[in-house]
């Protein structure tokens, strides 16, 4: 069993033992058990309130190997508005739900939930179901472990 406890700079160049694809919840977890390829079982280890991000290099608490984590694609609704407005609109919504979401200027982008599509097709927005990375925004009292 490997634990990695250490969140090191990222490294194009590191010498990575392996990647470590994450959906968006596993990356907000500071301790997770997950087992890779040819049943090697690895174990993180990682200070509180710790968000990983794609790219981000742990290092096993020997030293021995790294590994870099990746966004792993998921099942995710894409939302896009006719107008700036509605699309705040609808930002402001899943906000009172306290739903994590991705938000750019053209689209929000939100864990697959019947509930929640039916609420933004109301409001007005075109939503697709997608097979895609997610990467929400931290919530305004999280930690970032370095800029992004």
């Amino acid at each position: 069993m490997l634990t990695f406890t250490q969140l090191k700079p990222p490294n194009s160049d590191a010498a990575v033992t392996f990647t470590l694809a994450l959906t968006a919840e596993e990356r907000t977890r500071s301790r997770h058990r997950f087992e890779v390829e040819n049943g090697k079982v690895v174990f993180l280890h990682l200070p509180r309130g710790t968000v990983l991000h794609d790219g981000d290099i742990l290092q096993e608490q020997t030293y021995s190997s790294l590994i870099r984590i990746t966004v792993k694609p998921e099942l995710v609704l894409t939302a896009f508005a006719q107008t700036p407005l509605l699309l705040l609109r609808a930002a402001y919504h899943l906000g009172n739900r306290h739903v994590p979401v991705e938000i750019t200027p053209a689209y929000l982008r939100l864990s697959s939930d019947s509930v929640l599509r039916t609420m933004l097709e109301q409001l007005g927005l075109e939503v697709k179901e997608e097979i895609l990375p997610f990467q929400p925004e931290l919530g305004a009292y999280g930690q970032y472990h370095h800029a992004h």
